[in-house]
């Protein structure tokens, strides 16, 4: 039989899988930018259809038990966290104003605390305290992108309000990070019996070290490499080039004992287009425009295998959909109060709901809480994983519906200049 050969491909069924998981993802994207909600959510729901299936029809695969898509799905929040990184530069990061400074800070602080007294009430009795703080953790994530297309739509994205926004954003991901890895750290000192404060101050060090020395090497080093590189006759060398430096990062990033997505966010930072303006002549697209076909291919992988490893017995259960309820209203109280961080002269609405979406940011710190164990055992439970997953689909339903509510209902918008206030 001509192409028998075929049949016994050990990548068949790989490939079968593949092609089920991204034609489904697009499907389900679509259908959520239809009904104008974020297209994670569309995939988010894929996953959670594809693992009820599966638990109803065994002979239907069980796409998060797949090494293939899990090794393709965690390239994808490598690469999504590079994309990230790429949209701020350090410089832009010590230009935020004040305005956007406070924002940040107090986007953390409140969704955190927050997350942690509403934690701490609702799970039982004797639950660590750890888990807790990691639910908090995932309360304090933005997801700047969807605010972003909310602004540009309601021609808001020059008001100061959409600015204040925007640069509250470039802090919050660093100080995000920061507390997941901090939290991280914890639940690894519980497990081990070791003191709490020694372990806290170790962790934010190793961060901070591993920022700063990642940071002013890479700068140094990367104007010459990118110039040498743009001596490279061949064609299309700025996109490999660009992606080996984010894995090499992302590689001593965890080598230095953080996660891997802390590396290749700093690589993201680090390559400013001046480096590569060069390399960016000649091909005529900067770095974001060659990285995007990349996110938009691994990144709904990701999204679709965090949804395929929900139970959905667990989420639609009465005390999960309460948990995840209150959990978001928690989380939008949080980031709303701290709209009124902006100061004199803009909206702490807009500001408030515009750092409400959590979205595909969230979904990595609870993709990462899913790999830690504490005493042995998975931090995360099944409900508690789902409720986490529940409350950050909300708050991505949420956050651009009141935003353009708000913007909707609100004067209208004009660029406006920076003043002392706002930096």
């Amino acid at each position: 039989m001509p192409f028998a050969f075929l049949m016994h491909d050990p990548l068949a069924g790989t490939l079968m899988l593949l092609a089920l998981l991204w034609l489904s993802a697009k499907v389900g994207g679509e259908l959520a930018v239809r009904l104008r909600l974020p297209a994670v959510t569309g995939e988010l729901a894929v996953g959670l259809a594809l693992a009820a299936l599966h638990r109803a029809w065994p002979g239907v695969p069980d796409v998060a038990a797949s090494p293939g898509a899990e090794l393709l799905g965690g390239l994808g929040v490598v690469v999504l966290m590079f994309a990230v990184g790429l949209e701020s530069t350090v410089p832009e990061m010590l230009k935020v104003g004040v305005a956007s400074l406070r924002v940040a800070l107090l986007g953390v602080v409140l969704p955190m605390a927050a997350g942690l007294a509403g934690a701490w009430l609702l799970l039982p009795k004797g639950a660590p305290f750890v888990l807790d703080l990691f639910i908090g953790a995932c309360l304090c994530a933005t997801s700047i992108g969807i605010s972003a297309q909310v602004l540009r739509e309601k021609g808001a994205s020059d008001s100061l309000e959409g600015r204040v926004i925007v640069g509250a954003a470039v802090v919050d991901d660093v100080l995000g990070l920061l507390v997941l890895v901090a939290v991280s750290g914890l639940v690894g000192a519980a497990s081990g019996g070791a003191a709490l404060g020694p372990q806290l101050a170790k962790t934010l060090g190793l961060a901070l070290g591993f920022l700063a020395a990642a940071l002013t090497l890479g700068r140094l080093a990367t104007p010459r490499l990118f110039q040498l590189a743009s001596r490279f006759r061949g064609e299309q060398v700025l996109l490999p080039l660009g992606l080996g430096f984010a894995f090499l990062l992302a590689w001593l990033g965890n080598l230095a004992g953080l996660a891997s997505i802390v590396g290749a966010y700093a690589a993201g930072l680090i390559l400013e287009p001046a480096h590569i303006v060069d390399l960016e002549h000649r091909e005529q697209h900067t770095l974001e425009e060659l990285i995007h076909p990349l996110v938009t291919v691994l990144s709904p992988l990701f999204f679709v295998l965090m949804g395929a490893k929900v139970d959905p017995v667990a989420l639609f259960k009465p005390a999960t959909l309460g948990f995840a309820a209150l959990l978001a209203l928690l989380g939008i109280a949080g980031k709303y109060a701290a709209g009124y961080g902006g100061g004199k002269g803009t909206r702490a609405a807009v500001v408030g709901w515009g750092m409400v979406p959590r979205g595909e940011v969230g979904l990595i710190f609870v993709a990462a809480g899913a790999q830690l164990h504490l005493n042995g055992a998975p931090l995360l439970s099944p409900d508690i994983q789902a409720g986490i997953i529940g409350a950050l689909l909300l708050t991505t339903v949420a956050g651009p519906v009141g935003l353009g509510w708000v913007l909707r209902n609100g004067k209208r918008f004009e660029p406006q200049m920076d003043t002392d206030e706002h930096g």
